[in-house]
């Protein structure tokens, strides 16, 4: 089932339950997904990379609204926008832990032959590459850091 599909049924779902939060978080998807399907540049076919990528942004959107919502004492705000992103990642896959991460990083580097941090574009777009959606780049970028710095 395409994540399109899950995402129409879903929406469905949260209409006949009346869950209003729900629906607002899934609109959101199916609208950044509609916006991506229907760009001049599109195919008007959007594959899983980047559904994922679009997911990820969307998270991410919801969880920096949060924290600036939370700096402003706006609570309600702030734990509206982190249900959103609770939603919206259930349709990522499963996030890979530190060292998941860590020892995947490792192979990169073994396999570019990375050395110093010079290197650390090579490392950077292979292990993107291959955790896409699996790992946030923010962590990838610091692991990738740590080991080529040590």
């Amino acid at each position: 089932m395409s994540l399109e599909t899950k995402i129409n049924d879903d929406i469905k779902a949260a209409m006949l339950a009346r869950n209003q939060e729900k629906l607002e978080a899934l609109r959101a998807i199916k609208a950044a997904l509609l916006l991506e399907k229907t760009k001049e540049s599109s195919t008007g076919v959007i594959d899983e990379p980047l559904e994922l990528k679009i997911l990820q942004k969307l998270v991410k959107q919801r969880r920096e609204s949060a924290d600036i919502y939370g700096n402003a004492n706006r609570q309600d705000l702030a734990h509206k926008e982190i249900f959103e992103a609770s939603v919206i990642e259930t349709y990522l896959p499963g996030q890979m832990s530190e060292e998941e991460v860590k020892e995947i990083i490792r192979k990169i580097v073994a396999e570019t032959g990375a050395t110093s941090v010079k290197d650390m574009g090579k490392v950077m777009g292979a292990a993107t590459k291959e955790l896409a959606g699996k790992a946030d780049n923010k962590m990838i970028s610091g692991i990738i850091k740590s080991l080529l710095t040590s």
